[in-house]
């Protein structure tokens, strides 16, 4: 087994397992309690990982939104918020998004060898670009730059393709108390061959009522 970060995936959808809507303004699934967790999620967090497609839609900054943790993290010697990671397979990213331009911390780009060159040339000194051939280089290279605990936020391709190759060993999932109904809605997960399967079920560790939303927590069980 090639070393890696301890993986969590956390995700917040409908019960319809919507992750968003069609709408052009992002669908929120949670409320401030849980995003209180969250936040408490990334400063645990060595690094958060989205999809270029999530850059793209929701431009998110990735941030730890409490100072308090914020000062704990610095006083442990870390940086105030987690290195941000993000994974491109055509090298489709500006440079101007939040990931690139909030947060004094280090943000790593992986793509195939074929886009490093150009994306290295249109990102400049906002990102280190790194060329990988899949999920398990990419991992390698973060444990290798001293990533314990990677935490991944999506969106549904990423979930897919990291819980298909069997390298999640935990699941944060937030059921919001209604449904979005549209066929063409993102979800939390594509079709796709998983191993967490009625064969080899998932451990439930926990579950825990957030207002209307309910959180369950999964142990996948390390084997990738």
């Amino acid at each position: 087994m090639q070393p890696r970060p301890y993986v969590l995936l956390s995700v917040a959808a409908s019960l319809d397992g919507c992750i968003d809507d069609t709408s052009a303004t992002r669908l929120v699934l949670s409320d401030e309690d849980d995003f209180d967790r969250v936040d408490a999620e990334r400063a645990a967090a060595d690094a958060i990982l989205v999809g270029a497609g999530t850059i793209r839609a929701d431009n998110p900054r990735l941030l730890v939104r409490s100072a308090a943790r914020r000062e704990a993290r610095v006083a442990a010697g870390r940086s105030a918020s987690p290195v941000k990671v993000t994974f491109t397979r055509t090298g489709s990213l500006d440079p101007s998004s939040n990931f690139f331009t909030t947060g004094d911390v280090e943000k790593l780009v992986y793509a195939p060898d074929s886009v490093v060159a150009e994306l290295s040339a249109s990102l400049g000194p906002a990102a280190t670009v790194v060329g990988v051939s899949g999920l398990s280089s990419l991992l390698e290279d973060l444990h290798s730059r001293g990533v314990g605990r990677l935490m991944v936020e999506g969106g549904g391709h990423i979930h897919t393709q990291f819980l298909a190759a069997d390298v999640v060993d935990e699941i944060h999932l937030v059921y919001a108390p209604f449904f979005v109904g549209e066929a063409e809605a993102p979800r939390f997960v594509h079709p796709a061959v998983f191993p967490q399967s009625p064969a080899r079920p998932m451990t439930l560790s926990e579950v825990r009522r957030i207002g209307d939303l309910v959180l369950l927590k999964y142990l996948v069980g390390r084997h990738g």
